[in-house]
């Protein structure tokens, strides 16, 4: 489970549990609002607008939420305005954290993430320790593991292939994400979400069993949080270590 996209990629990609589901909601409209604002409400000439829309598609997010969010963004409909925060922070072992928050109250969000990481053993860094640490790429979620599959993403300009049990992950340029991600529906491949994320430039081999638990409960705790749309982590924990 390197840099923490294997973990969550598996989570989001095995489906939302009925509970959790009005939490997923809301942090696609809010991502779909902040990509409408920032670069329009046309997805045709806005990559991050169309991406946002289409991992809210994977979770079967109504199409007149989709709408609303939009016009919302556009400044069509009144309401609290969203922004995106991201905070820097270390979690147990000296792990690296980039969380990305979508948020109408920042001092909320701030005093929630700050109580989560105390009470899992971390804390807020200063602002530019972590986020040199990470890059921004495009993660396109794949629900065929094969070399068919691995093959059409290396056609469709992957820079690197991952497995996460029956999924692979496919790796892209930021600015690539979308062309990617119809090239492999043109090969008649299943989707399961496309979207812009942190990646780290380099993990931290974590061999302490109960540290693993540790990054891994706190990674729980924070995507738990209603504000927080991702977390990214530098953390290299192998599945072995974790049957210990």
């Amino acid at each position: 489970m390197s840099g923490h996209s294997k973990w969550s990629t598996i989570k989001r990609a095995k489906g939302a549990t009925d509970a959790k589901r009005g939490k997923i909601f809301t942090r696609h409209a809010k991502a779909i609002e902040i990509a409408a604002r920032t670069g329009g409400g046309d997805p045709t000439m806005n990559a991050t607008l169309a991406a946002a829309i289409e991992n809210s598609k994977s979770d079967n997010f109504p199409k007149e939420n989709i709408e609303r969010s939009i016009k919302k963004g556009c400044g069509e409909l009144e309401g609290e305005k969203i922004e995106e925060k991201i905070y820097e922070a270390y979690g147990p072992g000296g792990v690296a954290f980039l969380i990305t928050a979508l948020t109408d109250n920042t001092n909320r969000t701030i005093a929630n993430i700050r109580h989560i990481l105390s009470k899992n053993g971390g804390k807020l860094a200063e602002s530019g320790s972590v986020a040199f640490q990470f890059e921004k790429k495009g993660i396109i979620t794949l629900t065929e593991n094969s070399e068919t599959a691995e093959l059409a993403a290396i056609e469709a300009g992957a820079k690197e292939t991952e497995t996460a049990d029956e999924f692979l992950i496919v790796k892209t340029d930021p600015q690539k994400l979308m062309s990617a991600r119809q090239s492999l529906l043109d090969k008649d491949l299943k989707v399961q979400s496309a979207e812009l994320t942190f990646e780290p430039v380099n993990e931290m081999k974590i061999e302490d069993a109960e540290i693993a638990r540790k990054i891994l409960k706190l990674v729980d705790a924070l995507e738990e949080d209603e504000d927080i749309d991702s977390v990214a982590a530098n953390f290299d924990i192998s599945e072995e270590l974790l049957r210990e």
